[in-house]
């Protein structure tokens, strides 16, 4: 795997990660036409985008 791709998507999904947790913080609102996304939502996608960052952070020695 190339080694820049690594990079970009670990700080890509860090930076999804760290936005989810502030939008959960902060309780902001999130709407996509007329459905809200609850926050517990945000914590749920800050798990999984942490948990991406965290593999392709682990993975980029390889």
């Amino acid at each position: 795997m190339s080694n820049k791709y690594v990079v970009v998507s670990c700080a890509f999904f860090g930076v999804v990660a760290l936005f989810q947790a502030v939008r959960a913080l902060n309780q902001w609102p999130v709407h996509v036409g007329t459905l809200e996304i609850p926050v517990w939502a945000s914590w749920i996608a800050m798990v999984v985008a942490g948990s991406l960052c965290a593999w392709a952070f682990r993975s980029r020695g390889k």
